[in-house]
């Protein structure tokens, strides 16, 4: 009886080392402070939300999601990535928001073999030449996010504009994204701060140019203050505003307030999306943290989804080869829609033009217009030989 004790308790012991050992960790580095922390807070919520509504476990892979604050800084989330590798042995990442902390985190996990998913920052260096089997974005690519908001200017017409950006990667690629589909004049360029927050001087410039629109990105708290100082400056009631998702999220909107209304904007998903997938989304999210959604909630859920569709094909394993197959390959329903990984591992995807309008509650809301490109990818793709 004490053999067949002990050996019971051995047994047991087996299984639950075995289940232990089947668990994958993820390391997800993301901006939790600054005025900007709330996209990452976001990101980090839609991705737990996924994991949560499969009891702990993506694609029936026990998982554990460790979460840091990069704090918007580079070197932070580069030592914490180095944390990850060398001390918790964690072989799978996401969740970076900025693309300057991106290009100081990415190259240090791909050359260690590590698996890097975006949920939101696609810088250009990595999506060409330079592009990696290890190196997934399931956001968008950072110029082709900017590309629909210049085709959405294209179309409403306008022929002079101001263009204004932080002067960083994201900031750089906007422009570069915008001016490719928007094919119009451009009076200047305007690249201010990354920590900015007040926009009077740049306030100033635009009005004394006249542009007939100004386009502009600045995502979190720097698009608040922006929105409250352009409606504050009169700007808003002379001179149209045509931004895409980052420079208008519900956050933001509703931040703004009726300084928000009327701006024309372009996203890849939006809370009124009706598909099956986003309506359970957007009421689970809801339900769990008592706010909207965000578009970065959206991402950071759909991230957990493409990875949880991966893991579910090799059975939980992160071999890099059967991995990226079952990634590429990943049929899942996401909250956008339609979705699928162009040559380089970017999105291919559907955009919108999206309007923010004053709901019957009297709050700000972001309204679904139309389609404003269809299964667009972006420009680096053709460089990408993998």
């Amino acid at each position: 009886m004490i053999f067949k004790a002990l050996t019971t308790a051995g047994a047991a012991l087996l299984v639950m080392t075995t289940a232990a050992a089947a668990q994958v960790k993820i390391g997800f580095i993301t901006t939790l402070s600054t005025p900007a922390g709330y996209l990452g807070e976001d990101a980090r919520d839609g991705f737990n939300l996924a994991v949560d509504e499969e009891g702990g476990k993506l694609g029936g892979t026990p998982v554990q999601v460790i979460v840091e604050d990069d704090k918007l800084r580079p070197a932070d989330g580069k030592q914490i990535a180095d944390k990850f590798l060398q001390s918790d042995k964690i072989k799978l990442f996401s969740g970076i928001i900025f693309s300057n902390v991106a290009g100081a985190v990415v190259p240090g996990i791909l050359e260690a073999d590590g698996i890097y998913v975006s949920p939101n920052a696609g810088p250009s260096p990595f999506a060409g030449k330079d592009c990696n089997a290890n190196y997934y974005v399931t956001s968008w690519q950072n110029d082709n996010l900017h590309e629909s908001a210049g085709a959405l200017a294209k179309k409403l017409g306008y022929k002079n504009m101001v263009l204004l950006a932080p002067n960083y990667q994201a900031g750089k690629d906007a422009i570069t994204g915008f001016r490719r589909l928007y094919g119009g004049g451009v009076i200047e360029e305007i690249y201010t701060s990354l920590d900015q927050t007040d926009f009077s001087a740049e306030m100033a410039k635009i009005r004394s140019l006249k542009p007939d629109a100004v386009f502009q990105f600045h995502p979190g708290g720097q698009g608040i203050a922006f929105l409250k100082q352009w409606a504050q400056s009169g700007l808003k009631d002379q001179i149209a505003m045509v931004v895409a998702a980052p420079s208008l999220d519900q956050r933001i909107a509703a931040a703004a307030g009726d300084a928000a209304i009327g701006i024309r904007a372009t996203a890849h998903w939006n809370v009124d999306f009706p598909n099956e997938a986003n309506k359970a989304f957007v009421a689970g999210f809801r339900k769990k943290y008592n706010r909207e959604a965000t578009i970065y909630a959206s991402q950071g859920y759909d991230t957990a989804k493409l990875i949880g569709a991966a893991l579910k094909a090799t059975g939980g394993k992160l071999d890099d080869k059967a991995f990226r197959t079952a990634m590429l390959k990943a049929d899942v329903k996401l909250t956008r829609g339609a979705f699928k990984f162009g040559p380089n591992q970017h999105p291919i995807q559907d955009w919108y033009e999206i309007k923010a309008v004053k709901a019957a509650d009297g709050s700000v809301a972001l309204e679904t217009v139309g389609k404003v490109l269809e299964n667009h990818g972006d420009a680096y793709a053709k460089d990408c030989k993998l």
